[in-house]
């Protein structure tokens, strides 16, 4: 199936590992243009070179704190020297940070809602006029089911998340007029890095306590009984962001293996 995405240029930030790579590669391979965003240089260069080995593809890594409007705005920049436009944000920043009331601190807030929330608004706000520009702007925020249903000692990031779910929301009413598109994917469990060093602190103390094992303990509360991969949500994203979902907007999908007590 022909997306309709040849020739159309994205930035995908938190674009170096697991789910912004996955959408990456996925666009990429529809003939998307691709800038990932990540804080690590070197992170994004060993990215980019998996990429390319992968996807054969057109696909940049530019280092940039999206929690910092000056970084934001000269990324945006060197996207446009590259490439000359700009159709799909992805704002993917961001890592999971779980505690309870009596214990977050102002920092655990601001680091949060730094990445997620002023980082998404920051990136919108500086690619707007290129969006507005084409004929399929699209903004795709990832969430969590969390921030539909927040579990208790899940603060910040349920919050933000649900901050990030009203983004999409009050985005989707305000652009529309423009043609552009914003919808939220809310991801549930995944194979991450975040979880490969769990697994890591878990087998040195137990060598005998496989990766695989820790798929399964981790996946076994799913519904649909595993743990999800990084292309799942990728290909998601990259269909949002297909002519193919032109008349979807405004919602938020949840990619979760059934894990989510709402719809």
């Amino acid at each position: 199936m022909d997306l309709g995405l040849k020739d159309k240029v994205a930035i995908i930030t938190g674009g170096s590992d697991g789910i912004g790579k996955a959408a990456a590669i996925s666009m990429i391979t529809e003939g998307t243009k691709v800038a990932i965003v990540g804080r690590t240089q070197s992170k994004l260069d060993l990215a980019v070179a998996e990429i390319k080995k992968l996807t054969n593809g057109n696909v940049i890594g530019i280092s940039a704190d999206v929690s910092v409007e000056a970084d934001v705005q000269s990324m945006v920049n060197k996207v446009i020297s590259e490439f000359g436009q700009i159709d799909i944000l992805v704002n993917n920043a961001g890592t999971s940070s779980a505690t309870t009331l009596e214990l977050m601190t102002d920092d655990d807030l601001k680091v949060d809602f730094g990445i997620k929330i002023y980082g998404a608004i920051y990136c919108a706000r500086a690619v707007l006029p290129y969006l507005k520009k084409s004929d399929n702007g699209v903004i795709i925020n990832t969430t969590t089911p969390g921030g539909k249903a927040s579990a208790p000692g899940t603060q910040p990031t349920s919050l933000s998340r649900a901050s990030g779910i009203s983004l999409t929301k009050s985005w989707a009413g305000e652009l529309a007029k423009f043609n552009i598109r914003v919808n939220t994917v809310c991801v549930g469990v995944l194979k991450s890095g975040q979880h490969r060093t769990r697994w890591e602190a878990a087998n040195a103390k137990d060598p005998d306590y496989t990766l695989d094992d820790h798929w399964q303990v981790v996946g076994k509360n799913v519904p649909l009984g595993r743990i999800g991969e990084a292309e799942e949500v990728g290909d998601v994203m990259c269909f949002l962001a297909s002519s193919k979902a032109s008349y979807i907007t405004g919602t938020a999908i949840n990619v979760d293996g059934g894990s989510s007590p709402v719809v």
